[in-house]
C-alpha cells in the first residue's frame, strides 16, 4: 500500500506560481509512475503531468508546469507557473507501481490517490 499526501495548494493571482508536493509513504516510489491530475467543479478529473520512464504533460500546461521527483524524499512536485483562472481545481497526486514506455494519462490505471489540494487562481 502507498499513501499519498498532497500539499502546497492555495489562492494565487493570475500569472502567479505555486509548487505542489506529494509525499508518499508505505513504499519507495523510485520505480513507480507518478501523476498529477486535477478536477474542476462540474468537470471530470483530467491528467496534468506524469513522471515514469518519460515525463508527459497535458497540452494545456506545457511550458508552464513542471513535474519533478526526489526519490530520496519519496516526494513528487508540481511547479506551476503563469497560472490562469482555468487552472483552478483540486489537484490530486496518483501512483502506479510500474513504469511503462509511455506515461498513462487515464485515471483508472492508477492504483493510489491522495486526498487532493485546492488551487484557486483569481483573475
Amino acid at each position: 500500500q502507498v499513501q499519498l499526501v498532497e500539499s502546497g495548494g492555495g489562492l494565487v493571482q493570475t500569472g502567479g506560481s505555486l509548487r505542489l508536493s506529494c509525499v508518499a509513504s508505505g513504499r519507495t516510489i523510485s520505480s513507480y509512475t507518478m501523476g498529477w491530475f486535477r478536477q474542476a467543479p462540474g468537470k471530470e478529473r483530467e491528467f496534468v503531468a506524469g513522471s515514469g520512464r518519460r515525463t508527459t504533460y497535458a497540452d494545456s500546461v506545457k511550458g508552464r508546469f513542471t513535474i519533478s521527483r526526489d526519490n530520496a524524499k519519496n516526494t513528487v512536485y508540481l511547479q506551476m507557473n503563469s497560472l490562469k483562472p482555468d487552472d483552478t481545481a483540486v489537484y490530486y497526486c496518483a501512483a502506479k507501481g510500474v513504469q511503462t514506455s509511455a506515461v498513462v494519462t487515464t485515471t483508472g490505471w492508477y492504483d493510489y490517490w491522495g486526498q487532493g489540494t485546492q488551487v484557486t487562481v483569481s483573475s
